[in-house]
């Protein structure tokens, strides 16, 4: 195995001190192909994990649909599994069922030992809160793009009347008294955040009102859930989320929201590799703000009933992008079109509003020929639509310049998904190393590249 080159300052550091999930996995990846076919893409990763928790609050089993075959899926399965719920496939792939009737307490060491670098054991403050009193967190991982704090987590559920202790272990959660409604205003529409309150206020005791909620289709999708087990749950105007408490709730039949994160990655492998793909499940709804962009890019696509076509549509343009919460643009969709405006004609800038830490990931496209400034603190710029925050960063990406082979390493989830698609747009080879980071929202992700025709070799 080649000794690691070419890896920017900031992640390299990262490696040292252990903060990026090493997987010894390597590829070399040969540039210059288009990438053409059909891919498939099944249930959200954002929504399927947070519905796997829900089914902690059933008193019967519950059956999700369309789950697809990451790693953060089996790291919720084996929390859930840890704390005494079975959990088994079902007949149709892409199905699991899982009986809550045995759930118990578990240790910080068998939480934190299957955890891994997941954020998901946070949501089972809720539910464990009402199923046995208490709930034991450890100290939380998750991709390194920037301060997620968990203090909203933890003032959501004091205003429930939870009791938050910190120890060395990590943060005790107990309540005493039961959990009650709240009327609780978030700083921020955070996503993690409206996720805590909806699974802790479906069965606590008189209305919960949430102003300034995420209203993202996962959150929608949530709701459904619940909604189907025996919640009451009202969305009102201005982001405003009522929620009637109840005593019990019975387990669910769902089919997951498709991943319009991954479809839109594929999207922007398309305009990056100048081929043409087919993302079957896709859905345009949900992705209307993406098309938008897309489009502006110089992209074309085509809306079936069966999922959405992605190609150039000629010459690529450039664009200017604020990332937003929903309805705006995803944080998630910048990097991978990022790939994509270096090779549009002219100064293309991503406003990133949402984390500060994002933008890293540009250093090892610079290495491989891309000419992109990251602004720290951001830059003002006539036009724009939402509001700076102290955070924000912003991309100036110059183009088109031409991409070519590197050895890079995979710094988070979008930003390895971003490398891999960079190197298939580069003349020449590169190599990208850590790459199971990916695996962690794109299933079967090999396989789908073979499908594409990426010419690639998995080395280590």
């Amino acid at each position: 195995m080649k000794p690691l080159l070419n890896v920017a300052a900031d992640e390299s550091a990262a490696v040292k001190a252990g903060a990026l999930e090493a997987t010894g996995e390597v590829l070399a990846i040969r540039g210059g192909r288009p990438l053409t076919g059909r891919v498939e893409v099944k249930g959200a990763k954002n929504l399927v994990t947070k519905a796997m928790v829900a089914a902690l609050l059933g008193e019967t089993t519950s059956t999700l649909r369309d789950v697809p075959d990451i790693s953060d899926v089996q790291v919720v399965r084996s929390l859930l599994e840890v704390h005494g719920v079975r959990v088994w496939d079902g007949d149709e792939e892409g199905t699991i069922h899982f009986d809550p009737s045995g759930a118990v307490a578990a240790h910080f060491e068998a939480i934190d030992a299957h955890a891994g670098a997941s954020r998901i054991p946070i949501l089972f403050c809720g539910p464990l809160l009402h199923l046995l009193g208490e709930a034991l967190i450890p100290d939380l991982g998750g991709c390194r793009i920037g301060d997620r704090p968990i203090n909203f987590h933890m003032d959501a559920l004091r205003a429930f009347g939870a009791v938050v202790d910190k120890s060395y272990e990590g943060i005790r959660i107990t309540a005493p008294n039961g959990l009650h409604g709240a009327n609780i205003e978030l700083p921020y529409p955070s996503v993690g955040a409206t996720e805590q309150v909806l699974l802790t206020a479906v069965k606590a005791k008189g209305t919960t009102e949430l102003r300034n909620a995420a209203i993202e289709p996962e959150i929608m999708d949530l709701i459904a859930v619940l909604q189907k087990m025996g919640a009451i749950i009202s969305y009102e105007p201005n982001r405003v989320i009522l929620i009637e408490g109840v005593d019990t709730l019975r387990g669910y039949d769902h089919r997951a929201i498709f991943d319009r994160n991954e479809a839109a990655s594929w999207a922007c492998a398309a305009l990056a590799t100048d081929g043409d793909i087919f993302v079957g499940g896709a859905r345009q709804q949900e992705m209307l703000t993406f098309l938008n962009v897309f489009r502006k890019a110089g992209g074309w696509f085509d809306v079936r009933e069966d999922g959405i076509q992605f190609r150039r549509g000629g010459a690529l343009k450039s664009v200017v992008v604020e990332t937003d919460v929903h309805p705006g643009f995803m944080t998630d969709w910048q990097q991978p079109l990022i790939v994509a405006l270096t090779q549009a004609e002219g100064q293309s800038t991503v406003h990133e509003t949402v984390y500060e830490n994002r933008l890293g990931f540009t250093a090892a496209l610079n290495q491989m020929g891309a000419d992109i400034v990251v602004h720290a603190r951001g830059i003002d710029a006539p036009g724009r639509r939402v509001p700076r925050r102290e955070l924000e960063q912003a991309a100036v990406i110059n183009g088109p310049t031409p991409l070519h082979g590197a050895d890079v390493v995979v710094p988070d989830l979008r930003g390895g998904y971003s490398y891999v698609i960079a190197a298939l747009a580069a003349e020449g080879e590169s190599i990208v190393r850590n790459v199971g980071i990916i695996r962690r929202g794109y299933e079967k992700f090999f396989a789908k590249l073979e499908m594409l025709g990426a010419d690639f070799d998995v080395i280590g």
